[in-house]
């Protein structure tokens, strides 16, 4: 069945950040988006570590051991980027200076909670990190996932089963067959990708979705997984 591949659904994500936004970006497919914003649009990525400005991955001879993102992945700085300690990280995070935080997830309710940990996943114990934070501080939560788990089962749901990362927080997901708004009517499809009916749509998701009266096709340019 068609699906967008990861760097796919980053770059389909990396269309919708403002020029000028300060983003932070969780850790695994989130931190893809960077590599895929458009050609001359000026964002500050944010690491809750305490980077402010994070740059391009850094290439071998340009490691710095010591600078890494919250994810240990060795990054380097944008012009006028900064460090700072993660106190101060976490007091821009908790005041509410982060546009957008983009994050990873298992599952998103039709209310907008959300759920990206599980303490019951087998040697992982529970990693849900700096998310609480950034899902209730930044002024827009996004969620990238795959719209179904390798089971089949949906990943969007009338109410979450795992335990909540926060409440009522996302307002936007980009699948690999969609990018679905959180309304207060519930899930609102905006793009589906060709290939996938509203029939599939409906029946691969775990609550209501309605259509957008102007929804488009989903596309992305072919890019490597």
């Amino acid at each position: 069945m068609p699906a967008l591949n990861r760097n796919q659904m980053a770059w389909r994500a990396a269309q919708d950040i403002a020029d000028g936004a300060v983003v932070n970006l969780g850790i695994g497919m989130p931190v893809l988006v960077s590599d895929h914003l458009p050609a001359g649009r000026d964002v500050f990525f944010q690491s809750e570590n305490g980077v402010i400005g994070v740059g391009p991955a850094a290439k071998p001879d340009e490691i710095e051991p010591d600078l890494v993102d919250a994810g240990s992945r060795k990054i380097t700085l944008r012009p006028g980027g900064s460090i700072i300690d993660s106190v101060w990280s976490f007091a821009m995070i908790r005041g509410g200076h982060i546009d957008v935080t983009i994050l990873g997830g298992f599952e998103v309710a039709a209310n907008g909670d959300f759920a990206n940990w599980d303490s019951r996943v087998p040697n992982k114990g529970p990693l849900v990190g700096g998310a609480m934070d950034l899902a209730v501080g930044a002024r827009a939560t996004w969620v990238i996932m795959e719209h179904n788990t390798k089971g089949g089962a949906p990943r969007l749901l009338e109410r979450c089963t795992l335990p909540l990362t926060a409440k009522g927080c996302v307002k936007r997901i980009y699948t690999d067959i969609a990018v679905i708004d959180v309304t207060t009517a519930g899930f609102v499809a905006r793009e589906l990708l060709e290939g996938v009916s509203s029939d599939e749509l409906r029946a691969r998701t775990g609550a209501p979705i309605a259509l957008a009266a102007d929804c488009r096709p989903l596309a992305a340019p072919p890019l490597a997984v």
